[in-house]
């Protein structure tokens, strides 16, 4: 007869509190993700007609806020600027490493390789958004903040409230801007 036959796993009577904390806030990530991953699939779609860099800023996107949910989460109601502000700091990341990269072999090693049906569900969504990028082309005309604002607001959905949270700048300001941008664009400028 084997003698580990009677061994049994003993569990302590009282689970570690952290674990316990982080196993919550994970669940409340799950939420957050499944209810936002389309809107940053969208956002990153707007920049890039990539499959796979849209993929991969997504991937990363949340990947940073997973990073930082458990200790530093955003307060109720403000998940949505939490996560575009996020997502803008991975993309300004991103475009730093672009300018930089000279070689292209090494851009292709580094993605990911996703499946036929992942490439064709993102490749669905970036011909979705093209309105949206020929929009950006147009918005080339306005300052980076005012192209921000006009994006965040009247193409994300973002309330201008959320869009200043996400910009870190008051609402006043960031309504002042919307309707500068606004009519800059009225008036083909």
């Amino acid at each position: 007869m084997d003698g580990c036959a009677h061994l049994h796993v003993v569990r302590p009577l009282i689970e570690d509190p952290a674990a316990v904390a982080r196993d919550v806030a994970m669940s409340d990530f799950e939420v957050l993700y499944r209810s936002q991953v389309a809107a940053m699939i969208a956002f990153f779609a707007r920049r890039s007609s990539d499959p796979h860099t849209v993929f991969d800023l997504t991937a990363d996107t949340f990947l940073e806020a997973m990073r930082s949910f458990s200790t530093a989460p955003p307060s109720q109601g403000s998940e949505r600027p939490w996560l575009y502000t996020i997502a803008r700091r991975v993309y300004a990341g991103h475009c730093e490493r672009e300018a930089r990269r000279q070689d292209a072999a090494r851009r292709v090693d580094a993605q990911q390789i996703l499946d036929q049906d992942d490439t064709d569900q993102i490749a669905a969504r970036i011909d979705a958004e093209r309105p949206g990028r020929e929009l950006l082309e147009h918005l080339g005309s306005l300052s980076v903040c005012d192209r921000e604002v006009v994006e965040l607001v009247d193409l994300t959905g973002l309330t201008p409230t959320e869009a200043a949270l996400a910009l870190g700048v008051s609402a006043g300001v960031l309504r002042v801007r919307l309707f500068r941008a606004r009519a800059r664009l009225r008036k083909g400028t």
